[in-house]
């Protein structure tokens, strides 16, 4: 039989870039080349697509160092046109190459242009299954102010919080200061359309809200502001279709001292987080959190794969905080470990994840 040629798509605008290029990296070492003929393609920081080796190594962080998109690497042009050729390689002075179609897209990427729709609607004009969810469903989880609303419409359990857009930001900065404040003496700043903890700040200063929304609008004019929720344990859940959506054995995250909340330094650059799986939780209580898990999935309209995040007050009580449509994707990220933890390892997981995009195919569903 022919190998699936899949291109495995990574990098990106966003500024989570690196931690896709991490991502992509393990994907590449679990894709079976007996079975996968795979094509790397990095978009770079500025967009541009290019062709990249097909070396996991080069994708890992070495010594605090993240990876990037080798800019110096030949153009990849994908048409739109379901009927033309699909993939074309441009190089300088070159006589351009057709590589032709590809039977799937594995697009790694993380953030805006990239997990909100937009590459997704790309590939849905060009007729090319992907793995994850559709344009719907990708940009509703993507900003955490609509997903909220849909949560909270699906009657899910929320926390308070408020949404500033760049328009309040500008015209009622006191107004919006105002809402803010009213959600409690301590709030988490987030940009309401980011990832990997980029530009959130915890404040428990009133004084020092405005300086935390101006951090976060570097990487998002949009911003969502949120009650902590004291003593709350960290919870998440995966999720991936199998025919219906099925939830995984939970996770818990819990931050050592030095870091006042699970940012990017103790996601990605230090030993600073334990990542617990699966998390101690009785029976009953992980039930509830992953029934909670696939009607959050359920809610947005996902499909593919996501990690629902949660909190657990001491009292039981779980808080829907998000939900990722593509988590991080090494194989020590919570995602492949919580479904590991399941009896689905890595490679498995990844097989699964491209059988089931290309048996959904692409077109109105």
């Amino acid at each position: 039989m022919d190998r699936v040629r899949i291109a495995v798509i990574f990098g990106g605008r966003s500024s989570e870039h690196h931690i896709s290029c991490v991502s992509a990296g393990g994907i590449l070492r679990a894709l079976d080349p007996d079975v996968y003929e795979v094509i790397p393609i990095g978009i770079t920081p500025a967009g541009h697509w290019v062709l990249q080796a097909n070396d996991a190594d080069r994708l890992s962080i070495e010594d605090g160092v993240l990876p990037s998109v080798d800019r110096d690497a030949p153009e990849v042009v994908l048409s739109v046109d379901p009927t033309a050729a699909g993939l074309t390689i441009y190089r300088p002075a070159g006589v351009p190459e057709v590589l032709g179609r590809v039977d799937v897209v594995f697009p790694v990427l993380h953030g805006p242009w990239g997990e909100d729709g937009t590459i997704q609607g790309l590939l849905e004009l060009a007729g090319v299954p992907y793995v994850g969810s559709g344009v719907l469903g990708s940009a509703l989880a993507m900003d955490k102010g609509f997903m909220n609303a849909l949560f909270d419409q699906a009657g899910l359990p929320i926390g308070p919080y408020a949404v500033i857009t760049d328009a309040q930001w500008r015209l009622d900065r006191d107004g919006a200061l105002a809402r803010a404040r009213g959600l409690g003496e301590v709030v988490f700043v987030k940009p309401a359309r980011a990832g990997s903890s980029n530009g959130i700040t915890k404040v428990s200063d009133p004084g020092l809200l405005a300086n935390a929304i101006e951090a976060a609008r570097i990487h998002d004019p949009k911003v969502i502001i949120e009650k902590a929720i004291a003593g709350a344990r960290e919870i998440e859940c995966g999720v991936i279709v199998d025919g219906t959506p099925k939830a995984s054995r939970c996770a818990e995250i819990i931050v050592h001292s030095g870091h006042e909340f699970y940012d990017f330094a103790a996601k990605y650059l230090d030993d600073s987080a334990d990542l617990v799986v699966p998390a101690d939780l009785t029976p009953e209580l992980e039930s509830k959190v992953q029934e909670l898990a696939i009607a959050a999935f359920t809610a947005l309209a996902c499909e593919g794969l996501a990690r629902v995040d949660f909190f657990v007050t001491a009292a039981g009580q779980i808080i829907v905080n998000e939900i990722n449509t593509m988590p991080g994707f090494t194989p020590i990220s919570m995602f492949p470990r919580m479904w590991e933890a399941s009896g689905l390892p890595y490679p498995a997981l990844v097989d699964h994840l491209v059988r089931d995009a290309l048996l959904r195919g692409t077109g109105l569903r």
